[in-house]
């Protein structure tokens, strides 16, 4: 019915606070109130998590106390206390229970539960959830069941990630710049990655050599002997991309591809099931996917749209009405995803009122078929149309709510749209949107074959869409229907019928930096600050020339670093507490009632401000802030340098020294797998004391 990520409301990309905006949004679009909910599910389970992080400190030290002074306090600080920050959210009208599922249960049940299979093997992998990496699991009906996983710091998502940030890109964001680079090198470091820097089984688990790699004791993600191994020190960011590094971003991906066929090929031989569903960061790597549906004996594969973590609230919802609650699952044969068109939707009236105020040069075509062949006409002259139309996609991908549109036929279209509209780096491809019964006539697909969220990469059949094809002549293909996409669909069909070509260029309504857009005034800006010629918003179609001039502020909003009231409310609770205690400290402790009573007296004071001038709060609160975090910071740092030294380093020690690594870092060639199984894993679980939250 609803979901959406935080940071289309917040326009910070990649915001991992508190959803309030979104949780917010999906209220009101259910129209119920906080009171009302039944149940809520959280997609991991955070005591699980920070024990994995204890241990990897007990692991690694004594190196690693940077890592550990910025990750313990943010721990203790927030991320263990989700419960409280939910009921909060909900104004402390909710009183029932809340369920922490697994991360890797989160990303099956959000796999296979909306998939169109009524049976089929699960498949998961991202970077990292407590300690898996990876999941193999079937569902069956309305049941999901996990049976093998492999375990940090042994990750395919980490080992991608790593080349990313050697390649000069951000990790967690950039990992799709190295699956777009890939093409222009040559995988010629492929094999020494498979002998030197993981040891490959022929199932597709794997362990990496931890030499090679920093990340679990330090804020970088490769080592020297990484450097090293290679020839060359990782890329400066927005510095030239030599040949060398596109040569690596090829050695990654075909390493990775090879992973992933073994993986499937096992999971097909393990669980004898014909259909493949597939969820975590990962999953989102195209070409890997598009290799599986060609290559391995599954006759369907389908992809959660929403596969990295944007999509784990989605799989502990699932979680609990199906698995946990037993509800009855009713398999649709186009899945029960509604296209990913999960967010937020306006009316023609709230755009125009929305319009006006940034005072935006409109007409109204109110027709669809009128509207559609406007916008047909535009792109067939050369022009970039901006399409924001219905409810916003949920996940990484438009699909033509939130979308730039463009001709594919042009050969300048592609760089024309990354330089001058989404100011980014020339090599990106775009996808092709097509409509379906063409899919089989310009792409290496069988007729008919589905790709409704841009999630396969298949082979280009012709040579005159330059603007889609990527250099090695692979396309990541979008296949469009009016059931699935309605007008979106209806604007293709026209430009088809102008063209004789059924199909467009549609990348994300957005510019490098920004999340996709999502309001109207959203839309204007972006339209506004970027070379997009026309912008069509619901029954609303405007040209830039029409515009006045003048630019408005730009999407991202600079944070204002300002308290919460909650903040607030107790730092002026405890604010008068403190004082008394530094007088009893400096009165009987260091008999000294002068500083005591001039501590009283200071207390008072400023406790009377802060009651008598609201406000001024903020300020108070700030300068307080100001004046004593130098002192914390020290004090805290002390306090964590003499636990990280006189505990943690002593015991990892000794567990080194009596063989434990709970890391499990050394390769083993006695074993004939490095997949685990999931019951001895869940026993073992059982007996740690930080199991259950």
């Amino acid at each position: 019915m609803a979901a959406a990520q935080e940071e289309r409301f917040s326009r910070r990309k990649h915001d991992d606070r508190f959803p309030y905006q979104a949780l917010s949004y999906c209220l009101d679009k259910a129209g119920i109130e906080a009171s009302e909910i039944d149940h809520v599910g959280f997609y991991e389970k955070p005591f699980l998590k920070f024990e994995r992080l204890l241990e990897t400190y007990l692991t690694v030290s004594p190196v690693g106390i940077k890592q550990f002074y910025s990750s313990i306090p943010q721990w203790l600080g927030k991320k263990l206390h989700v419960p409280s920050k939910i009921r909060r959210a909900l104004d402390g009208n909710y009183d029932s229970r809340i369920v922490f599922t697994e991360h890797h249960q989160s990303h099956a049940a959000s796999a296979f539960f909306p998939s169109p299979f009524e049976q089929a093997a699960i498949f998961t992998v991202d970077g990292v959830g407590e300690w898996a990496s990876s999941c193999i699991g079937v569902g069956d009906k309305n049941k999901i069941s996990l049976m093998y996983q492999q375990n940090f710091p042994h990750s395919l998502g980490l080992l991608y990630a790593a080349f990313t940030a050697y390649c000069g890109f951000r990790v967690n964001s950039g990992e799709y710049k190295v699956m777009g680079l890939a093409p222009y090198g040559e995988p010629r470091f492929a094999d020494l990655i498979i002998e030197r820097v993981i040891d490959l089984r022929e199932d597709g688990s794997f362990r990496m050599d931890m030499s090679y790699f920093d990340y679990c004791h330090a804020n970088r993600m490769t080592s020297k002997k990484f450097n090293k191994l290679f020839g060359s020190d990782s890329r400066v960011p927005e510095s030239e991309i030599t040949q060398f590094y596109k040569d690596i971003a090829a050695s990654i991906q075909k390493v990775v591809v090879e992973i992933i066929l073994r993986c499937a090929n096992n999971i097909h031989k393990m669980t004898g099931q014909k259909n493949l569903c597939m969820a975590g960061g990962v999953a989102l790597n195209c070409v890997a996917n598009g290799r599986i549906l060609k290559e391995t004996p599954f006759e369907n594969v389908w992809v959660q749209p929403a596969s990295n973590d944007s999509g784990g609230a989605l799989g502990a919802a699932y979680y609990i009405w199906h698995q946990l609650l037993e509800k009855e699952r009713v398999v649709d044969l186009c899945d029960s995803m509604n296209g990913s068109l999960l967010g937020p939707s306006f009316s023609s009236k709230e755009c125009s009122l929305i319009l006006d105020g940034a005072g935006a040069v409109y007409e109204r075509i109110k027709n669809d078929i009128d509207r559609s062949k406007w916008i047909a006409e535009e792109l067939s002259e050369g022009r970039v149309v901006g399409l924001f139309h219905g409810a916003m996609e949920f996940g990484p991908r438009a699909l033509g709510a939130r979308s730039i549109l463009g001709d594919p036929r042009l050969s300048g279209m592609q760089s024309l749209i990354n330089q001058k509209v989404k100011f980014r780096e020339s090599f990106r491809p775009f996808a092709p949107a097509i409509l379906k019964e063409h899919v089989d006539d310009f792409f290496d697909f069988e007729k008919d074959q589905e790709s409704p969220y841009m999630l396969f990469v298949t082979r280009s059949l012709k040579d005159n869409l330059p603007a889609i094809t990527h250099v090695d002549g692979s396309s990541r293909v979008q296949t469009v229907t009016k059931q699935r996409n309605g007008f979106f669909a209806d604007i293709i069909r026209a430009f088809k019928e102008k063209t004789q070509c059924p199909t467009l260029i549609n990348t994300s309504f957005n510019v490098r930096g920004e999340p996709i857009v999502c309001t109207p005034l959203d839309a204007w800006r972006c339209f506004m600050l970027t070379d997009i010629d026309a912008l069509v918003v619901e029954d609303l179609v405007l040209k830039k020339e029409n515009q006045y001039v003048g630019r408005p502020e730009s999407n991202t909003h600079k944070e204002k670093k300002t308290p919460s009231q909650h903040e607030l409310k107790w730092f002026g609770i405890l604010l008068m507490p403190f004082f008394i205690a530094l007088y009893f400290l400096f009165d009987i402790k260091f008999d000294s009632p002068r500083l005591g009573y001039s501590s009283l007296g200071a207390g008072g004071t400023i406790s009377l401000c802060y009651l008598a001038l609201p406000k001024y709060r903020s300020f108070i609160y700030r300068l307080w802030i100001g004046l004593f975090y130098p002192i914390g910071w020290m004090v805290s740092h002390l306090v964590m340098s003499l636990l990280y030294y006189l505990v943690f380093t002593p015991v990892g020690l000794l567990m080194r020294a009596t063989g434990h690594d709970p890391l499990t870092r050394s390769f083993d060639s006695g074993m004939k797998s490095y997949w685990l199984e999931r019951d001895a894993i869940c026993e073992l679980d059982k007996k740690r004391s930080l199991k259950q939250f």
